[in-house]
């Protein structure tokens, strides 16, 4: 079966270009034009991947992702944007959009990022099935429930903070690079600036190791992260 892609975008006659080329590439695709019709659309069908425009009417990209995260539908987004703001970028994948690409761009970096996006997808999928939870020291994390708690105390993540701490779980005592952690969180191979993983590293630190004695979450100087056993 095509994989099948929804495109919430306004701007009809970018979307009707991204459909055509999708299409050539395989892909089943349909289009709406409004958050709501885009919200509706998402909640009542299957879909493999969701393009979604930020600055669309009636409800913003951003509260369609977070009411879709919200109902925990998972399936993939790519954020369409204008605005090439970190803070609108961090918001987004904080929401829990796997990706996003800032216009203008060129098809062939969105039909790339698609691809990755499904990949990764794919990949949790079959990881999530063979593994229920994970722990580290006295760290705990349920996959089904999404609970994490450290020394039987509730810790409370985003969603991308979640899937970061089970990707460092899931690699305990191995040493990732940060682009090895963009492209299997985040979902896409990014050459480019790598801080979004230090911002989120910080995050993690501060509710999982700041109160908490050892620290789990180690830095490997100019490569990248770790989360190790401690010593026994």
């Amino acid at each position: 079966m095509d994989k099948r892609i929804l495109i919430i975008e306004d701007e009809e006659k970018i979307a009707r270009v991204i459909a055509l080329e999708l299409k050539h590439e395989g892909y089943e695709v349909e289009m709406v034009h409004s958050g709501k019709q885009g919200l509706e659309k998402a909640q009542d069908a299957k879909w493999d991947l969701i393009l979604l425009d930020i600055m669309i009417p009636e409800l913003n990209g951003m509260e369609v992702l977070r009411r879709l995260r919200g109902a925990s539908i998972q399936t993939p987004v790519i954020l369409l944007t204008a605005r090439d703001s970190v803070f609108e970028k961090v918001s987004g994948l904080d929401q829990g959009a796997n990706d996003y690409i800032t216009k203008p761009f060129q098809i062939e970096e969105l039909l790339a990022r698609i691809r990755a996006c499904m990949r990764s997808a794919g990949s949790n999928h079959t990881s999530n099935k063979a593994e229920q939870s994970y722990h580290v020291a006295d760290l705990y994390v349920d996959l089904k429930t999404r609970q994490v708690d450290r020394s039987g105390k509730d810790i409370e993540l985003t969603p991308r903070e979640f899937d970061l701490l089970v990707y460092l779980m899931q690699h305990k005592n191995q040493v990732l690079q940060r682009e090895q952690i963009l492209e299997q969180v985040w979902g896409y191979d990014y050459y480019g600036d790598t801080n979004v993983v230090d911002v989120y590293i910080r995050y993690l630190r501060k509710k999982v190791d700041a109160a908490y004695d050892p620290p789990l979450i180690q830095t490997v100087r100019g490569v990248g992260y770790s989360i190790k056993e401690p010593p026994a």
